[in-house]
């Protein structure tokens, strides 16, 4: 579908799932995918945004960028002629939330009023997950510490996104209260990266928030656990819940390969 079409992957951070999906959907797709990495290209240091994304312009069908900065796809998406695909940034990371709503989808056949808790930091996974269930009609409960939730202006925001179509959206400082009769547990590390200087703090702000057992328990009995990877085992969750038969985590991970295929498609076909 995708013959003769050359995707530039863009990364400032490092990367397992969002390379290797993207790289394989564009084979998968008879196109082909080209790694660029810090020292390869410098974004914003070696030369400008702007004229990265005019400069590939020339060279490729559409740009991948996992960065930092989200003003930096931003500045890519104004200066390109070709797709930019937020790959990931501070703020947002709409391609796993892609991949969430497909797990999810495929498990309880719909996102239409599906009960979806977030336990832990309100970062860039959290805020995509919530977009994309209040897209489609999902019920979302977050549950972060005090100073780590979402600001009123985004919880505002979620919830009329989420009401106009027909989902709900839900604020708590105590994780039991999020989890009580969810249907998916969601989870996600604790110190993003860019973040390391301030792990000390964090571990036991949150570690009320660890998806253990004990607070599975207050979850619906058959409800799934999620997470978008790389976990911190024995930090914002245990071996025997991201092990145990409730776990789709690889699941959601492979599904990676799937949504951007879709994304892939929609964009360049």
């Amino acid at each position: 579908m995708l013959r003769g079409k050359t995707l530039a992957m863009i990364f400032q951070k490092p990367s397992l799932r969002t390379r290797v999906s993207f790289d394989v959907g564009m084979q998968h797709l008879g196109g082909s995918a080209i790694m660029l990495g810090p020292d390869e290209i410098g974004l914003g240091k070696r030369e400008s945004v702007a004229d990265t994304a005019r400069t590939l312009s020339g060279y490729v069908q559409a740009i991948m960028a996992r960065v930092f900065a989200h003003q930096d796809v931003l500045s890519l998406a104004d200066n390109a002629s070709v797709p930019v695909i937020n790959g990931l940034s501070d703020t947002q990371h709409p391609c796993q939330a892609m991949a969430d709503m497909l797990t999810i989808l495929e498990h309880f056949g719909r996102i239409e009023g599906v009960q979806i808790a977030y336990v832990g930091d309100s970062n860039n996974v959290a805020v995509s997950l919530a977009q994309a269930a209040a897209h489609l009609g999902g019920h979302v409960r977050i549950a972060s510490p005090p100073g780590y939730m979402f600001s009123e202006e985004t919880l505002s925001a979620l919830d009329e996104m989420a009401r106009k179509h027909g989902g709900s959206l839900a604020a708590f400082y105590d994780p039991v209260e999020a989890v009580r009769g969810a249907q998916v547990i969601y989870t996600d590390t604790w110190v993003s990266m860019g973040q390391e200087a301030e792990t000390a703090i964090r571990r036991p702000i949150f570690q009320p928030y660890q998806v253990n057992r004990d607070l599975v328990r207050h979850a619906d009995r058959d409800a799934i656990i999620m997470h978008c990877l790389p976990a911190h085992r024995g930090q914002e969750i245990t071996d025997d819940v991201a092990d145990s038969p409730q776990s789709v985590i690889f699941r959601q991970a492979e599904n990676r390969l799937h949504a951007q295929k879709a994304i892939l498609v929609t964009l360049l076909q």
